[in-house]
């Protein structure tokens, strides 16, 4: 995909999804991190419902951490991987609350040497709380990068760095909910809407699909 290519992709995406917005509900950074752990591989949808019922009660570090691993699972079941999350959200929390008194931090290296939390809940606080610029590579992004060719990657890793390269800086955090908004309206990952994009003449996946049908 050329460097111009590139250029009008960020500019169709930006004039579409010009509103675009994260679809997690939260009210402060703390809600946010919880929120993004439960998220990864599980949908926006399902992780609001769940925290609907969790954040009444056990919203910081302080209340989250009088729950036992059981018993924040029983919350969280629904989400998936329900073990693990649970386990990384109370690490996050003791954290919290023994090296940044209480509240969560506001830097890329504090948050991501948070036990429990990774590169991708990372970014997305740092950017959505904080008004860092990020770029968070979650599935939506992952996969929408990789179609259009826009940064091509097998790892969440290499696609963040080729998409810090083609988007330009003050973009990052905007660029990032366009593309996962892409990913949810039009480039679904079991079957793309390809005729109704509006990238499709300038993405890599389009083309190819094309040709094979021709």
């Amino acid at each position: 995909m050329k460097v111009v290519d590139k250029k009008k992709a960020l500019d169709l995406l930006g004039e579409r999804y010009k509103d675009a917005k994260p679809a997690l509900r939260y009210t402060s950074p703390y809600e946010l991190l919880v929120a993004v752990v439960l998220s990864a591989q599980c949908t926006d949808e399902r992780v609001n419902k769940v925290t609907a019922v969790l954040f009444e009660q056990y919203n910081t570090p302080q209340k989250m951490i009088t729950l036992s691993q059981k018993e924040l699972e029983s919350y969280i079941f629904s989400c998936g991987f329900y073990r693990m999350k649970a386990e990384h959200i109370l690490s996050a929390s003791k954290d919290i609350l023994e090296k940044h008194g209480g509240e969560v931090p506001d830097t890329i290296e504090e948050l991501t040497s948070l036990a429990g939390v990774g590169k991708k809940t990372a970014n997305v606080v740092y950017s959505v709380a904080f008004g860092g610029d990020a770029i968070a590579v979650d599935t939506h992004v992952f996969r929408v990068s990789n179609r259009l060719g826009l940064a091509k990657g097998n790892t969440p890793l290499k696609v963040e760095e080729g998409l810090q390269k083609a988007i330009p800086k003050e973009d990052w955090s905007k660029a990032h909910h366009w593309l996962i908004w892409h990913g949810r309206k039009i480039c679904h990952s079991r079957k793309p809407d390809c005729e109704n994009c509006l990238l499709q003449e300038i993405c890599d996946y389009a083309k190819k699909t094309r040709n094979k049908t021709e």
